[in-house]
């Protein structure tokens, strides 16, 4: 299955929910007027691309259509696709320029976490690159049993500690380890817990300070693992975390069993945090990067 393939089908509740809907009302309506557009925000809404950001797409509309003098309602789709890639801007993969780089990656309990380290360090080593993981995440001695297992799976190195070991020395030692073995990339899981927001800056601040101390050039993602399936609370989330740290990038889980895949519009366009990552299904090469084309192609096109 080619890439695109894999995309559609794994944003196939989502296109169902849009692309159905908004087919829906085209053969509704004769005309393009204000009922049009209220129906159409109200299946933005439901949607879970949000109120701000279905008002925004539907004002975008209405400014293109005062341009181009649009009547027929059946070219809205190549419309909404034009103005969903505008708002959402040039797609933007990892930054891993310096050797190492390092990839910091946090998000509450239950989101895919761990499984998302899993993938992309899989994907990395399938590239030839030579990635160390840190168990930083050391509130739950789950986390680190389970990160062994992807890291065993994917074939690369982890460093770890005991549960309620202070995890900037976890990503000290993994930063000393990646050194020792000529690492391309650190992956570092760390910690989510938003419920006391104190503690958790205090200690994202720390690991940003081992890395900068230990690894002053180095190229620092920091991504936030958000579960699709929750929809707007996932946005809720991003903007609490946000609150908290400087976050780089997104990923998107289980994409494929939700129909509420329009947060990825709303992340982007109120919060100005790019997705690099979504997840379209359980296999290893189903964390999939980000492509805003394909995806307003996928959740417009219905097809």
């Amino acid at each position: 299955m080619g890439l695109f393939s894999k995309i559609k089908e794994g944003l196939q509740k989502t296109r169902s929910s849009i692309a159905d809907s908004v087919n829906s009302i085209i053969n509704s309506f004769t005309k393009i007027d204000e009922e049009f557009f209220d129906e159409l925000e109200e299946i933005l809404v439901m949607s879970d691309v949000g109120v701000a950001t279905s008002t925004d797409i539907c004002n975008k509309m209405r400014a293109k259509i005062k341009e181009t003098g649009e009547t027929d309602p059946n070219n809205i789709k190549s419309m909404m696709k034009e103005i969903i890639v505008e708002m959402m801007g040039e797609d933007e993969g990892l930054h891993l320029e310096t050797k190492p780089s390092v990839i910091l990656v946090i998000g509450v309990n239950g989101v895919g976490k761990t499984t998302s380290i899993g993938k992309i360090s899989a994907q990395l080593k399938s590239s030839g690159k030579n990635v160390v993981l840190g168990a930083a995440d050391t509130f739950r001695a789950a986390a680190i049993e389970q990160l062994g297992i992807w890291a065993e799976r994917a074939g690369v190195q982890m460093v770890k500690s005991v549960e309620g070991t202070d995890p900037a020395s976890v990503v000290f030692d993994t930063i000393a380890s990646a050194k020792a073995h000529n690492a391309d990339v650190i992956i570092c899981d760390t910690a989510g817990r938003l419920h006391n927001k104190k503690n958790l800056m205090d200690e994202l601040a720390k690991i940003n300070r081992v890395v900068s101390r230990e690894l002053p050039e180095a190229s620092v993602e920091t991504l936030l693992v958000l579960d699709a399936t929750t929809g707007q609370n996932a946005v809720n989330q991003a903007r609490e975390f946000k609150n908290v740290t400087d976050i780089t990038g997104i990923v998107l889980t289980k994409l494929d069993g939700t129909a509420k895949g329009g947060i990825i519009i709303p992340i982007k366009n109120e919060l100005n945090i790019p997705v690099k990552f979504i997840g379209v299904g359980e296999g290893i090469d189903d964390l999939q990067p980000f492509n805003v084309k394909e995806f307003a192609d996928a959740i417009i096109d219905g097809e």
